[in-house]
């Protein structure tokens, strides 16, 4: 059983039906950063709905090579994961956490249950989907019309406003994990963005000037 105090700040989107069932049903996971939380091929029972913390959800190719889709952030669910719920196939994306989460993950019977039957969660699901296409449309134009300098910087200014923080704590492997290139690329491109004034670099950490 979920304690109700850890629902307060996703009250607002459910009616008190939901809350009750999410109190009852729904399981508390945590994890702690670089943790997977779905992975590709893993046959998905649950849904994830976020509380607390940032989850990264990735394509990953044959090789492992991975490229971000969208984050997650506090009262997010993941559109991929209902869909593969829905359709019954096993989860095409793999979801890791960004920094330390907790997860309240609701029985995928339930959540189909709940579709058919309640406004409040309904109009949940249908906002996330959209939501979720419009940061994938987002992504694949960032691919496909932006260079790699100006995919970087949006990167990080993304990051900035979804952290609500200046200082990004990133090694470069990370960044260049998350864009799908080289760590020698990334470097190269944030000694460039520095000397622009851009942002300033430190030892594992990114402080964004310019936004």
């Amino acid at each position: 059983m979920v304690q109700k105090e850890l629902l307060n700040q996703i009250s607002y989107l459910f009616d008190d039906f939901i809350i009750n069932n999410i109190i009852e049903l729904g399981v508390l996971k945590t994890f702690t950063t670089n943790d997977i939380i779905i992975d590709i091929g893993q046959e998905l029972t649950h849904v994830p709905l976020l509380l607390d913390g940032n989850i990264k959800v990735m394509r990953v190719d044959d090789n492992d090579n991975e490229l971000l889709l969208y984050v997650l952030e506090s009262g997010d669910t993941c559109s991929m994961s209902l869909t593969c719920c829905m359709a019954k196939s096993v989860s095409k994306i793999r979801a890791v956490a960004d920094n330390d989460s907790k997860v309240i993950m609701i029985p995928k019977e339930k959540m189909n249950e709940w579709f058919n039957s309640n406004s409040s969660w309904r109009d949940f699901i249908l906002q996330s989907y959209q939501v979720r296409f419009n940061e994938m449309l987002e992504t694949i134009d960032t691919i496909a019309f932006m260079k790699m300098d100006k995919r970087l910087f949006k990167y990080l200014i993304d990051t900035v406003k979804l952290n609500a923080s200046k200082t990004i704590l990133k090694t470069h492997q990370d960044i260049a994990d998350d864009l799908n290139t080289s760590r020698v690329v990334i470097s190269r491109l944030l000694k460039q963005l520095e000397n622009e004034s851009k942002i300033k670099l430190s030892r594992n950490k990114i402080e964004v000037i310019d936004f």
